[in-house]
């Protein structure tokens, strides 16, 4: 059996066929204080070829200094195959625009294949208006008012089209088209029916992605009312490392991290928001802290959540504030046996056994839906 991931240099999680880099480990739209995390980002290496979740502020300069980029100018994505979305909420996505529109200047000329994204989808109805108002929301854009990532791309791409024309006629770029391919991500039967009911009914992982180096499947988390928000897992011949999004307290999660290698979790400070609008703060709100705690795992919380779910290693991430000190995101190794964490922007794991000891097994090209637990099982307990 492998041993637990653990923080490395960049050096030695090279020697491992997967390994894991903290592109940006902040969560939250503010600017942080006293804080210079970057907005959430993770990078995942499979025998060179690259899978990218979230691109949150600052993703593109952090993945460039992370060390994990083709050196050289535009050489910067060549072995990027994927992008998985976790969920539209803006801190997640703010720096997707830059990874479509730069690509052309970054990598595109030496890809081997379009990078696949997959998102979110429509969310088909708005969201419960939250707290007694006043006067209610206009709808924004109300002919397409909770589009899913394909129609977002779309959009995005239009906005820039004087941008996009131009490249394509003076400098003869190509079309962005040949460049990605996006995918809303379907949720199986009638999964999803009812978002402002229950945004995360119990159900089975079910796979999104698979290729010669990874098995990509994904499950619905609490993070109400934004929906879909997914959690994913991702299946190597070296191990399993999951990506739980942002979450509250939730039993799919558990079920998807299920004796994983490698968990990267999201955490909130529970006394920030007590601070904010907690008893004797200067807007007392019982029902939004409540509310906001529902749609996260707090520093007491998270560990548990862990430990039910069996995995080796726990490490924060998505960390709100982005300013909180290091010391309070310690006490959310209570309740967890396995390894655990806080995680850093430019953090590096290798998960499995590294090389030369590394023994040669690749996962199948032809994946299909039957890879999963039987290739890993000696990573699991």
């Amino acid at each position: 059996m492998t041993s637990a991931p653990r923080p490395m240099t960049l050096d030695e999680a090279s020697a491992h066929g997967t390994r894991v880099t903290l592109l940006g480990t902040a969560g939250g739209p503010p600017w942080w204080e006293n804080s210079d995390r970057s907005g959430i980002s993770t990078l995942i290496t499979v025998n060179g070829a690259q899978y990218l979740i979230d691109c949150g502020e600052g993703w593109g300069p952090m993945f460039r200094k992370s060390g994990t980029s083709t050196p050289g100018f535009e050489h910067g994505i060549d072995e990027l195959r994927a992008v998985f979305i976790t969920h539209h909420h803006s801190d997640h996505t703010v720096d997707y625009p830059n990874l479509l529109l730069l690509a052309w200047h970054n990598g595109s000329n030496g890809l081997k294949r379009p990078v696949q994204i997959h998102g979110p989808g429509d969310r088909t109805v708005l969201p419960p208006i939250f707290g007694q108002r006043e006067h209610q929301p206009e709808v924004f854009n109300p002919d397409s008012p909770t589009p899913g990532i394909e129609e977002s791309t779309h959009r995005l791409l239009q906005a820039y089209a004087t941008d996009i024309n131009d490249r394509m006629r003076d400098n003869a770029k190509q079309d962005l088209s040949e460049i990605f391919e996006v995918h809303d991500i379907e949720l199986p039967g009638a999964t999803g029916e009812d978002p402002n009911g229950d945004p995360s009914p119990a159900m089975e992982p079910f796979e999104i992605y698979a290729d010669e180096n990874v098995r990509v499947t994904a499950i619905l988390v609490d993070h109400r009312p934004i929906f879909p928000a997914f959690a994913f897992r991702f299946e190597t011949a070296d191990g399993s490392v999951v990506i739980s999004g942002d979450t509250g307290v939730c039993e799919n999660l558990v079920t998807l991290a299920e004796g994983a290698d490698l968990l990267l979790h999201e955490c909130i400070d529970l006394d920030w928001v007590s601070s904010l609008m907690g008893p004797g703060s200067p807007k007392p709100d019982p029902y939004l802290m409540q509310h906001m705690l529902a749609a996260h795992t707090s520093t007491d919380q998270v560990g548990p959540q862990a430990e039910k779910a069996g995995v080796k290693t726990l490490v924060l991430t998505h960390l709100v504030p982005g300013n909180t000190p290091r010391e309070k995101w310690e006490e959310a190794r209570a309740g967890f046996s396995g390894d655990f964490y806080v995680g850093e922007d430019l953090m590096h794991f290798g998960i499995g056994t590294p090389a030369p000891d590394r023994a040669a097994a690749t996962v199948p090209a032809a994946l299909g839906g039957q890879m999963g637990r039987e290739l890993v099982g000696d990573g699991r307990r």
